[in-house]
Formats: structure tokens, C-alpha cells, sequence
């Protein structure tokens, strides 16, 4: 059953980026922002295998998505900032959001301020979601929008250049989607180590007056 439906979403996916193009790209990268969980996992890697056929541009594919993104994450802010906190915890579960998405994501936004835009961006099973806590936060939203295009463009590119050297055996994706992972912590470690370093190096300065 599971499988069926599985199926039945890459035939969807795939049958509508052909059709569109980029604006079938930006369009589902919107709903998979948009706290729709629309795997991108299945939107990029596709896009990269039609780059590989000659029938899109691999930059322009990337710039579609992640625009998308963009576009769902500024409407899921909206939302998180209007609609609240109780009323997701309430009917959250309806669109897979459960309160343990809400609470992780509050925690990593207390630790790691407007910054969890872009890291949230690179982890799976939380990009779909990261856009509605800050939202109820209310973080800045230029910062958050900076972040956001930031980790979309970097997460994009790496899916769209996997569908790109997979070429017709995209849907195996998934047996190198591991690696890709241990790619992006290894990006996240990097930018908390050097997010810690600036701030004790402000720190320092304030201390001894230094601007």
C-alpha cells in the first residue's frame, strides 16, 4: 500500500516537471516548503536527470527550486506568525507535523537564533518544517529569508547534481542519499564551528573595547 502511494507521488512529480519544466519545479518546491511534504528528494534528483538529457539548465533548475523554497518558507513564516501555537499542535498532525517537530525546531532556534534558517535547510525531515516555528518566534525576517535562499541553493544543488551523474537511474537515489547527508552535517558542523569562533571572537573584543 505504502509503495503504491510512493509510486503514485514520483509518477505525479515526474509527470509535472516534464509537462512545465521550471515552473512545475518552483511550483512543487513551494507546497514542499509550504509544510506539504512533497519530497524534494524525488523533485531534484529528477530535474538533474533531465539536465543530464539536455531538456533544462542545471542552474536554472536550482534557481527554480530554491526560489520555491523561498516562496512555501516565507508563506509557512506567515503562518507560524498569524495561526500560532496551539492551533498547529491541535491540527498539525493532519499535515505530518507533529508537537516534537515544533519543540526540536524551538529548541535549535534558542540555541542558534535566525541562523537555523540555513542549517534547517540542509536537514531532512526538517526542511519541510523549520518555516513555522520561526515564524511563531517571529525572527527577523530578512535574516530568515537570506538563510533560507542560502541552505535551499546549497541542498539544491547537491540533489540536482546526484539526478545529474545518476542519470536515468535517479530513483536510486535513495541508496546514496546517506552520503549526501553525512555531506550536509559535515557543512552544519563547519558553520556552527566557525558561528561559535565569531562569536567569542566578539566576545574578546568587547572585553578589551577593540572595534
Amino acid at each position: 500500500m505504502i509503495l503504491e502511494l510512493f509510486n503514485s507521488i514520483i509518477t505525479y512529480i515526474t509527470s509535472f516537471i516534464s509537462s512545465l519544466g521550471y515552473p512545475g519545479i518552483f511550483s512543487l518546491m513551494v507546497v514542499e516548503s509550504a509544510m506539504i511534504p512533497i519530497p524534494s528528494e524525488i523533485i531534484m534528483p529528477f530535474s538533474g536527470f533531465l539536465v543530464a538529457t539536455g531538456k533544462l539548465s542545471f542552474f536554472e533548475v536550482i534557481l527554480a527550486g530554491s526560489f520555491g523554497n523561498l516562496i512555501g518558507s516565507i508563506i509557512t513564516y506567515y503562518a507560524g506568525l498569524k495561526i500560532g501555537r496551539p492551533l498547529i499542535i491541535k491540527y498539525g498532525k493532519y499535515i505530518f507535523f507533529s508537537e516534537s517537530h515544533l519543540r526540536f525546531t524551538e529548541k535549535l532556534f534558542e540555541r542558534l537564533g535566525d541562523k537555523i534558517s540555513f542549517i534547517g535547510r540542509l536537514l531532512p525531515g526538517v526542511r519541510t518544517y523549520v518555516s513555522f516555528p520561526l515564524g511563531i518566534a517571529k525572527a527577523n525576517l530578512i535574516k530568515f529569508m537570506a538563510y533560507t535562499l542560502i541552505g535551499s541553493l546549497i541542498w539544491n544543488a547537491l540533489l540536482t547534481y546526484a539526478g545529474l551523474r545518476l542519470g536515468s537511474n535517479w530513483q536510486s537515489f535513495h541508496k546514496y542519499s546517506p552520503y549526501l547527508d553525512i555531506v550536509a552535517v559535515i557543512m552544519i558542523i563547519a558553520f556552527v564551528i566557525w558561528f561559535i569562533y565569531k562569536m567569542k571572537k566578539m566576545n574578546v573584543n568587547k572585553k578589551f573595547g577593540i572595534h
